[in-house]
């Protein structure tokens, strides 16, 4: 199956390089979770602060389907 993954901030260095900004389209066996993806590029579980799944926050357990959207943030500080 297909997914979009995109990581932001930090975390885009973990995509790999044909990556398009910071995003790009990952094949993965069914089933997998969020969880799963997460460890299979190599970014630690304390990085994410954020991550959405198709729009709506995911706590790493869902099972990800074929067209899903993954989105992951890091902690982002501001002024």
């Amino acid at each position: 199956m297909k997914i979009s993954l995109h990581l932001y901030a930090s975390l885009a260095s973990h995509l790999p390089p044909d990556a398009s900004g910071n995003s790009c389209i990952i094949e993965l066996e069914d089933g997998m979770t969020v969880g799963q993806v997460l460890a299979e590029f190599n970014i630690p579980p304390e990085s994410p602060k954020i991550v959405f799944l198709n729009g709506l926050h995911s706590r790493g357990e869902e099972a990800l389907k074929e067209g899903d959207r993954l989105a992951v943030f890091p902690p982002i500080a501001g002024g």
